[in-house]
């Protein structure tokens, strides 16, 4: 189990003036933009506009802080009124936003097609990271790694043989199968439980 502590982590600005992004974590490690099979992200928007388009990259979007947004896809408006609620779109889209009331925070997952596939899911309280038969993973064997990023409150991790860990907000916790399948999270607010595999069915 990796922990990704949100401190000190790289800003880095737009290049239309719309807020900055940091990166939680990449696979592989290091990848720059071309390179990456999944990314992971935190970004502070700060104002409307447009986003860079990313053929052959799909993106999971979910508001973890403020008042929602309106994307629009390829000409379709589409609200995202409320907090922690998954949004999936083709990076390749033409996509701009409009920020309903306010800056608002977004976690975003992008995964290569043909690379990766994830599921996102937001958790209150207490339950296992993956459940063999909860169906939220890709795959029967269930995912290869496992993200979990604290979006409210506190959140505490730990499995058999694995140090528990405290994360405070928007720290993450990176683990890996076997590991992954056995930890359990309990957490004061919301986390956000990414599970990531290589390509397949992926969905919400």
């Amino acid at each position: 189990m990796r922990i990704l502590r949100a401190e000190g982590r790289h800003a880095t600005p737009w290049s239309n003036g719309g807020g900055v992004t940091r990166e939680v974590a990449v696979q592989p490690p290091g990848a720059g933009w071309d390179t990456f099979a999944w990314r992971v992200s935190l970004a502070d928007v700060t104002r409307d506009g447009p986003y860079s388009p990313l053929p052959g990259v799909r993106r999971i979007l979910t508001v973890v802080d403020g008042a929602g947004l309106e994307l629009t896809v390829d000409g379709v408006p589409r609200l995202v009124p409320e907090r922690y609620r998954p949004f999936a779109f083709p990076g390749g889209a033409a996509t701009g936003s409009r920020l309903l009331d306010g800056p608002v925070v977004n976690l975003n997952v992008m995964l290569r097609e043909g690379r990766a596939a994830a599921t996102v899911e937001m958790v209150r309280g207490s339950r296992a990271v993956r459940r063999a038969d909860d169906g939220t993973a890709d795959g029967p064997a269930g995912p290869d790694e496992v993200l979990v990023v604290a979006v409210e409150g506190c959140t505490r991790i730990g499995a058999p043989g694995v140090y528990e860990a405290q994360l405070e907000r928007f720290d993450a916790a990176l683990l890996t199968a076997p590991d992954a399948a056995a930890a359990e999270l309990w957490t004061e607010g919301t986390a956000a439980v990414i599970a990531l595999s290589a390509a397949g069915a992926d969905g919400l």
